[in-house]
Order: structure tokens, then sequence, then C-alpha cells
């Protein structure tokens, strides 16, 4: 999963519902299934699945999410193409709704993702004095066009609008201090290049091979008071299969912004590196780096766990990222098998961090 905050949650809830409607529930995915064993092709010949599913996280709490989607090949040696659509409601008053449309052609040598989603997130903003609930509304719309030069490479374009309105999430409290109090009403588009070079054997359940995946883009202020901004990240993931049945994932990030990024969009623990044990806006600021690894072990055909540890630093520049500390997290995990053709497991990961603070998190797929 790909992209803090506000927009990180936006861009997590649409990529679930996608997972999902590539095989969460096992009656619906035999019907994907068949589709895909008879090799059919053109939009017509496509399946529908709908399939809700329970979440859980630090940054806004539990709840559900319900996704449904329309999936196709559009040619036989092209991935399958997806229209979908999600639902999204936490325990803590967060909701939404997003659109999503992912177009495969030409052998895979084209790629087109697009998004639209529209939400009230709930979330506390950690300050050095107290975190401070926040309510951040808006929408999110976003699409990339990229094309594929080798069977692994591609590159290509993305393109971002955001407008949002932030304010205190409960009645009463005082205004919101500086230098946060600049970012309340904002709208942004973002151009951006993006590159991946994927040599990993499955791209649900890898067990071998790698992925470099990243984005360099330049944010322009269309209205409010936020300045222009620049904005990169890179995510280097590599898979290997010690012995039968078990897989060991690491994953090395980092991430980069100019120093008048507003903070919904800065670096953070858990934003673009798909970290545990913290909130996404537990640790922000213009510079991130962080590294995890995690051992997989499949017992059955159904059942398998996992265990898990990271180490993350954030700071004002790479030489300075030692002045916040170092953060850390581990944990285990349990994962269910929910489809009988697709390696798509039900994740629930208990996670304990440095601070000596739990979490739990509950979401279909890896985290990384």
């Amino acid at each position: 999963m790909k992209r803090t905050c506000f927009v990180a949650v936006l861009w997590t809830f649409i990529v679930s519902s996608q997972v999902q409607a590539s095989g969460v529930v096992d009656a619906q995915v035999d019907d994907f299934d068949d589709v895909q064993k008879e090799e059919t092709v053109g939009v017509r010949e496509g399946s529908v699945v709908v399939a809700p599913i329970p979440f859980s996280n630090p940054t806004i709490g539990s709840g559900l999410v319900l996704g449904a989607g329309y999936l196709f090949n559009i040619d036989e040696g092209s991935d399958p193409s997806l229209l979908g659509l999600a639902a999204l409601r936490s325990d803590n008053g967060s909701e939404g709704y997003g659109l999503a449309a992912n177009f495969y052609f030409d052998n895979n040598h084209w790629q087109i993702e697009t998004l639209f989603a529209n939400a009230q997130i709930n979330y506390d903003l950690y300050t050095p004095t107290a975190p401070l609930p926040i309510s951040q509304s808006g929408i999110l719309a976003r699409a990339s066009l990229s094309y594929g030069f080798t069977q692994d490479a591609s590159v290509g374009m993305s393109l971002r609008y955001l407008n949002t309105d932030i304010n205190p999430a409960s009645p009463g409290l005082p205004p919101i201090p500086p230098p946060f109090d600049q970012f309340l009403n904002v709208e942004i588009a973002n151009i951006g290049l993006v590159g991946k070079w994927d040599t990993r054997d499955d791209t649900i359940y890898p067990t071998n091979g790698f992925i470099v995946e990243g984005e360099v883009t330049q944010g322009y202020t269309l209205a409010g008071l936020t300045d222009d901004y620049g904005k990169g990240w890179i995510n280097f993931t590599h898979y290997m299969q010690p012995f039968q049945r078990a897989v060991i994932a690491t994953r090395l990030s980092t991430c980069a912004v100019s120093t008048t990024t507003p903070f919904f969009d800065q670096c953070s623990l858990g934003g673009t590196d798909g970290f545990r044990g913290f909130s996404a806006t537990q640790f922000l600021d213009f510079r991130s780096l962080s590294a995890q690894v995690e051992f997989r072990r499949q017992f059955t055909d159904r059942l398998g766990a996992i265990a898990f540890a990271g180490v993350g630093m954030v700071g004002p520049q790479f030489n300075e990222l030692k002045i916040g500390g170092t953060h850390s997290s581990y944990g285990l995990g349990a994962r269910y098998r929910v489809s009988k053709k697709f390696p798509v497991d039900f994740s629930i990961d208990y996670s304990r961090n440095s601070e000596r603070e739990d979490q739990l998190y509950i979401y279909v797929g890896q985290r990384f």
C-alpha cells in the first residue's frame, strides 16, 4: 500500500477495498477463481465481488470497510483490471466512501490507476504538549499512468488533487495552535513521477524477489495559506524463502519533504512505510528512515502466523534523525487464508512499541 494521516487513511481504505474485491469471502472468491480458470478476456466476461471486512489501527480505531468490485481482463497477458467502490466507518466517527478504476493492458505495458475519495477522518495530532483531537474532511482524487519498459520495470506520471478542511474534533476546544492553524482550509494539486522495479514471484504473497517503488511529487497550493512543497519517498522490499512454507520479508524505507510541507503530507512512521506500532500522526517531520523485518510461517493451507520487528527515526534532516530518538516496535500476528486459490490472508497483528504501548491491527493482506 503506498502513500500520512488523512491522505494515508483515504488511500489505505481504497486499496483495502481492492484487495477485498480480489477475494475475501470464499463463496465470492470461487466465482472469481472460475473466471480466471476459464481465462476469459473482455469487459463483459468479468466477475462481481462484494466483501465486508473489519479493520483496526491506532490512527482511526476499529470499524468496517465494505468493498465491491468488478474484475475483468482486457487481454490475456495483463493483470486483472478493476472497477471498485468502498465505504468506511470507524468507532471514533471517521467515515467516508471512495471509487477506484485500475486498467492494465498491452501485456501489462500500460497501467492506469485512478481513485476518488470523500471522507471525514478523526484522529489525534501529536504536539509537544499533548495529543490534539482533529477532525479533517475533504476530497481526494488521484490518477497515475505508467509504462513498462521491461517485464519488471515501469515509470510514469501521477496527479493528485486534495481539498481539505481541518477543525478541532470536539466542541469547546481552543483554537488550533501555531503553526498548524495556517493549514485549516487547503486546496492542493500535486504532480509527480512514479517508478517501480518488481521481480517478485507473486504480487499477493511473494516468496522470492524484490520490489523497489517510489514517487517524487511537487505540490502547488491552489487555495489556503500553505506554500508549494516537494515530497519524495522510496521503499525497497525483499523476500526470501529459507524453507518450505516460510518467508522472510524485509523493508527499508525513506522519505523526504520540503520545510513548507503541511503536516498531513509530512514523513511519518506508519505513513508511506507501513510501520506498525504507532499512530501515523505520532511522529511527523521532514525526514524519515525505517527498517522492518517479518518472518511468515504457513502451518496449513489455511492457517499461518508471523513475527515482526521494526526501527525508525524522524527528524528535520537526515543528519539530525537521532534528535528525536530511535523508535521501535515488535509483535506477533495470525493469518487465515480466505481464498482457496489466491493467497489472500485475513490478518490480525498485535504490537508493542518502545514506549510500552500496545496496538492492534486488523486488515486484509500483508503489511508489506
